[in-house]
């Protein structure tokens, strides 16, 4: 079974095998994390994106779906590049969140890393509300079969921090 860790800090900054980034679909950069891994990882991984949508993924990256590319300068191996939802308060996409953590996971397989970094997806501009992210993205990589041996949660705030911390327990 994956070991779950929590710290507080920034994702570009950690030693693992790959980083998973909160991407948009286009894969060209955007705030947040994804700002601040194509900023401090520089040009290589713009570049990969601009390849993978020149190919296989002209219209984008789907919603819930990862794939991966170069870290280019950052400490990892790996970047694995996921779409988060928007929240709504309407419709359920609470799959589509769950969906980001199960296909990083599958990718990082594929790839054969053992540790993986994760940010809050979805909980940051997507507007997603951090208690539930929290609830959704730990039970998600806890039940999901891989094998990764590290999933750390890299969280940028103390409330994050908090909120994940109370879902880890919650679930342990």
């Amino acid at each position: 079974m994956v070991e779950v860790t929590l710290v507080r800090g920034d994702i570009t900054e950690q030693d693992v095998d790959a980083v998973v980034n909160a991407a948009n679909s286009s894969l060209l950069g955007g705030g947040g994390v994804d700002c601040a891994i194509h900023r401090r990882g520089g040009p290589d991984i713009l570049a990969a994106c601009r390849a993978l949508r020149a190919g296989t993924l002209g219209g984008g990256l789907p919603t819930g779906r990862a794939v991966a590319t170069t870290a280019g300068r950052l400490p990892a191996r790996y970047v694995i590049h996921v779409v988060g939802p928007v929240w709504s308060d309407v419709q359920d996409r609470s799959h589509l969140l769950r969906s980001c953590y199960e296909q990083a996971l599958r990718v990082a397989d594929e790839l054969g890393v053992a540790s993986v970094a994760f940010p809050a997806v979805s909980a940051g501009a997507y507007g997603w509300p951090l208690d539930d992210a929290a609830r959704i993205a730990v039970s998600s990589v806890l039940i999901t079969p891989t094998s990764v041996r590290e999933a750390r949660f890299v969280l940028f705030d103390n409330a994050s921090h908090t909120a994940f911390q109370t879902a880890l327990d919650a679930l342990r």
